[in-house]
């Protein structure tokens, strides 16, 4: 079980701050290619990769970051300073 949790706009979309799903992804865009056949909510969520950053476990990664033995995916978009 992996703890996926979603923020700002990701979550608006999804329609849920978080979940525990069942995954055998290798990599953060196999969990993304898995999220996305779920529903239409998911795919439109992850269409567009580029206007999204990923943490594992709390630390930034890129996509193709290894899941391993992760316990917590994030998906947020970029963040902006002011």
């Amino acid at each position: 079980m992996i703890d996926v949790i979603y923020f700002a706009w990701v979550r608006e979309r999804i329609g849920m701050p978080s979940e525990q799903i069942e995954t055998d992804a290798a990599t953060v865009a196999d969990l993304v290619a898995e999220l996305r056949t779920r529903e239409e909510r998911y795919a439109l969520a992850f269409s567009d990769l580029s206007a999204l950053r990923v943490a594992v476990d709390q630390e930034l990664r890129d996509f193709d970051a290894p899941i391993g033995a992760a316990r917590e995916v994030a998906f947020f978009p970029p963040m902006t300073g002011g």
